[in-house]
């Protein structure tokens, strides 16, 4: 028996080149039941697609697979591969990680965040909700990962400073120690050893409940109750706001930006995707979930009661509260006051939004029109901004340093210089992101979406209602267990097909899947946010498949009314767009559509 478990556990650290062998041999029985180019098509896509899911490879090595094997198949040159390694949408989502990196370097997220917490008060339900509604407004600009471990630890003084040193007493210090700022951002799924930890915390809850109930005096114990749920709620709110927050802009987060690069290679002639049309479609739905989801929060952990009759606060809660409101004022004390570089940064963030909202607004000419028509995208707005943050100062030039002569000769430092930027850009993202572009391109010269196309024929009579709710329900699902930017990377091209199918418009079905993919809160594996509050050891996988699992149903929902009300009247989906005719291979599914249907 002993030989047979070692020969198992050999053969566990051998699994990564077990799968990177057998993958493509199980898979290459594609090349001959397909045409040819098709065939070597699916073959490279289900091939990344497996990589992706096991990570049997790095992700973003995974991505640069194209570069090696569509030449080598004769799918496609490399000189049409390698440029989507670097369209102007990856230079606008390099330009919304440059504008977050010149915020973190100073302290501007946490001078914003503290500010918002003084603001909505120190009452738990209070603070939550400001806690998402903070952790949303930076995930909108930062990456999810970085407003995660940004706003835990500011979570986590609150809540010490709300119940003592609880959990540092009963779980040691490691507890008090582990700072999830320490994540980096350097793949989809930094996941820590949940499955380990996870039967010891279950034991430790239980002699934590002993220890209460047997030790403790019985208001006591309510307390200390309540408290554990009140830390739950917490941290488990944070994560969530971030995935929910990464949606309401076009650089939030790695899907949203695929879904425009690929709509600009299947469909060139749409235009109607940019950054102001799609946060007038996506912020409203972001507050919305945000507030439904504070309010399941809320009432789940017990934060909010929903019995009619008024408690009154125990002296301990009060005395928990404001201590809290202490730890806050002080911690923006200690920032001391806005510094030159805070305002300049502020003002060119500002600057930032206020042109990529403006540059093509379509219900009012924007400021694109006085350039040559298609010169300008919201990558130009965005490197523009983000070039004059290396060279703006720091500090406030003054005259009066040319005439004193006593004054120290220094460089004035940039408001970001090019050493923060390299530590803080996740390289590897920009890589994926060039990955689904060119699988992409892949896709669409070799045939492969027009075959593709041909194999959903069955699904010509759904109705498109439903079509969107079951695409948002595969889709949520599937992103539990594989990468966001994975799994949209490979669904948008079989999406694009299905909507041509239904004579729909693409983006009818296209949007949902893109959005839907964000919501994952079931599992820690989910999402790096999910395994950053998950590795603070104070949750487990119980409570954040209890809390998710509504919290997955309602983002479908609301993501599916949201569909039909009022993003159709913004992206025009109540009509089947002229763009789509542009392409040839979609003109052939068409045709194919009208010969079979008598159209």
């Amino acid at each position: 028996m002993s030989v047979l478990v070692t020969l198992v556990k050999k053969i566990w650290c051998i699994k990564r080149y077990i799968i990177l062998i057998a993958t493509p041999i199980l898979l290459s029985p594609i090349f001959f039941s397909l045409p040819p180019q098709e065939g070597k098509c699916l073959f490279v896509v289900l091939l990344m697609a497996f990589y992706w899911c096991t990570e049997a490879l790095p992700l973003a090595v995974t991505a640069m697979l194209p570069i090696v094997l569509f030449p080598f198949m004769g799918i496609l040159p490399s000189s049409k591969v390698c440029p989507q390694y670097f369209l102007d949408t990856n230079f606008l989502f390099l330009s919304g990680l440059l504008m977050a990196a010149a915020i973190e370097e100073w302290n501007l997220h946490r001078r914003i965040a503290l500010k918002v917490l003084m603001l909505v008060g120190v009452q738990p339900a209070r603070l939550i909700l400001g806690m998402m509604m903070t952790t949303a407004f930076l995930s909108m600009w930062l990456s999810n990962t970085a407003s995660t471990a940004m706003m835990l630890p500011i979570a986590n003084a609150i809540l010490k400073s709300l119940f003592g040193e609880r959990f540092d007493e009963k779980k040691g210090k490691k507890g008090s120690d582990s700072n999830p700022a320490s994540f980096q951002e350097k793949g989809l799924h930094p996941v820590s050893t949940e499955l380990q930890m996870l039967t010891s915390m279950e034991e430790k809850e239980l002699a934590e409940k002993v220890e209460i109930s047997n030790d403790m005096h019985k208001d006591m114990a309510k307390e200390r109750a309540y408290q554990n749920r009140i830390w739950k709620a917490f941290l488990i709110s944070i994560p969530y706001s971030a995935s929910i927050g990464g949606t309401a802009t076009l650089t939030g987060t790695a899907p949203n930006l695929i879904l425009l690069g690929q709509l600009k290679s299947f469909f060139p002639g749409c235009d109607v995707v940019n950054f102001g049309s799609w946060f007038v479609f996506a912020f409203p739905l972001m507050v919305i979930f945000l507030v439904i989801g504070w309010l399941w929060i809320s009432i789940l952990h017990g934060v909010i009661s929903l019995r009619c009759k008024r408690k009154k606060k125990s002296e301990i809660r009060v005395e928990a509260e404001a201590k809290a409101k202490e730890v806050i004022a002080e911690d923006y004390r200690k920032l001391g006051p806005t510094i030159f570089a805070e305002k300049a940064v502020f003002f060119f963030f500002c600057l930032f939004a206020i042109l990529l909202f403006t540059r093509d607004p379509k219900f009012i000419p924007g400021w694109a029109s006085a350039f040559n028509t298609g010169f300008t995208s919201d990558a130009v707005t965005g490197i523009t901004i983000s070039v004059i943050l290396f060279f703006f100062p720091s500090e406030k030039p003054s005259l009066s340093w040319w005439f004193d002569m006593k004054a120290p000769n220094t460089e004035n430092k940039p408001l970001l210089s090019w050493k923060k930027a390299q530590d803080t850009v996740p390289w590897n993202i920009i890589l994926l992101l060039g990955g689904g572009f060119a699988m992409a391109k892949g896709c669409e010269v070799s045939g492969l979406s027009t075959w593709i196309g041909g194999r959903l024929q069955p699904l010509e009579g759904l109705h498109p209602a439903l079509a969107v709710l079951l695409v948002t329900i595969l889709i949520a699902s599937f992103t539990e267990f594989a990468s966001n930017t994975a799994t949209i990377i490979v669904f948008l091209p079989v999406l694009s097909e299905l909507a041509i199918r239904l004579k729909v418009n693409p983006l009818y079905l296209m949007i949902p899947g893109t959005v839907g993919c964000s919501y994952a809160f079931m599992l820690p594996v989910s999402t790096p946010p999910n395994s950053i509050a998950f590795s603070t050891g104070h949750l487990l996988v119980k409570d954040m498949a209890k809390t998710g699992l509504l919290m997955n149903l309602m983002g479908v929902l609301l993501l599916s009314l949201a569909m039909n009300t009022w993003a159709s009247s913004i992206f025009g989906l109540s009509i089947f767009p002229d763009w789509v005719n542009l392409q040839p291979h979609n003109v052939t599914a068409l045709a194919t559509y009208n010969m079979t249907t008598g159209g």
